[in-house]
């Protein structure tokens, strides 16, 4: 069953999985929820030039699009790696409003994320450059990449709990440059699994509809 597009509080719409009976972003605003977890609490806190970006989860492409646009604002060089098994159908692609909502006249921008070659480095903007690698993040191997933000969006560790692991978070702790990792969810078994890792973790106040969120560090 392909997931079904749904519309947010904010009016930008996400996607619902009736397998596992959940949504790729909040119901209380997918493009607010975003903003408020990936990029400001977590690449805007990033103050190098040039960010290496990992995205666990490329999904609708909301957090791509983001931060391709920060990047042009900011005029910060962002590499930006993302990890998906199950890309979604390019029809759902065409429905999503998020240019509609944020900028218009990125529209053929945001069609872009999502046309790029997979397993492979494309610059769409001066500077954004998106690498899309399908693959099943619990066996990925990060090799030499060391990364300085990720974006941690997998499905809830109700629905996925093999995300959630400390295996899953010491991995990411190796592939870090001094990384601050932003995630929604911020239960406690998550916590400790990441601080076993060695991230040092901190709960801070989440978007609209979710009290808490995590942000993590490698120290």
């Amino acid at each position: 069953m392909q997931p079904k597009l749904t519309k947010t509080l904010d009016g930008s719409y996400t996607l619902y999985v009736p397998e596992i009976d959940e949504h790729y972003h909040s119901i209380n605003g997918a493009i607010q929820e975003s903003n408020h977890i990936f990029i400001n609490a977590g690449l805007k806190k990033c103050a190098k030039d040039t960010i290496h970006v990992l995205e666990v989860g490329f999904g609708t492409g909301l957090n791509a699009f983001l931060t391709m646009l920060e990047a042009e604002k900011s005029a910060k060089n962002i590499l930006f790696t993302t990890i998906e098994l199950y890309p979604i159908d390019e029809n759902k692609v065409k429905s999503l409003n998020y240019a509609e909502q944020i900028l218009t006249a990125k529209s053929s921008d945001f069609e872009k994320l999502h046309t790029a070659n997979w397993d492979e480095k494309v610059q769409l903007t001066t500077h954004f450059t998106l690498e899309k690698i399908q693959a099943d993040f619990t066996k990925y191997d990060f090799c030499e990449e060391k990364f300085d933000v990720i974006y941690f969006d997998a499905f809830s560790p109700e629905k996925q709990p093999e995300m959630w692991s400390e295996n899953i978070f010491s991995n990411l702790y190796n592939a870090s440059n001094n990384a601050i990792l932003t995630t929604y969810c911020s239960k406690g078994m998550v916590r400790r699994a990441m601080q076993k890792a060695g991230f040092w973790v901190e709960r801070i106040p989440g978007p609209p509809g979710k009290r808490e969120m995590i942000r993590c560090i490698k120290v």
